[in-house]
């Protein structure tokens, strides 16, 4: 297996290990990133034990500058999508 996984190798993987069709298995990593959004965007928080927490973060409008013309800018408020790792997986991977 590749240092680099997509939804395509999820499924593949998964109807591997369950003896599911290809098409049910990718259902499936479709569900789980379909909900995963669903929540987040209804400004939720995703929390998998074991694996991390996924949440919104809110950025204030602010004043920035473009490097370009050194002209003072403003930019919008935004919404980001955070993560953090849970010790259990920043442990698996030291």
């Amino acid at each position: 297996m590749s240092n680099v996984i997509n939804k395509k190798d999820l499924a593949e993987k998964l109807a591997e290990e369950f003896g599911c069709s290809k098409k049910d298995a990718t259902a499936y990593v479709q569900f789980v990133f379909d909900t995963v959004a669903d929540t987040l965007k209804d400004n939720g928080t995703v929390d998998v034990f074991g694996f991390g927490k996924f949440s919104i973060s809110e950025r204030a409008a602010r004043t920035g500058i473009n490097p370009a013309t050194k002209e003072k800018i403003e930019i919008a408020a935004s919404k980001s999508v955070k993560f953090k790792a849970s010790k259990a997986l920043k442990d698996a991977v030291k």
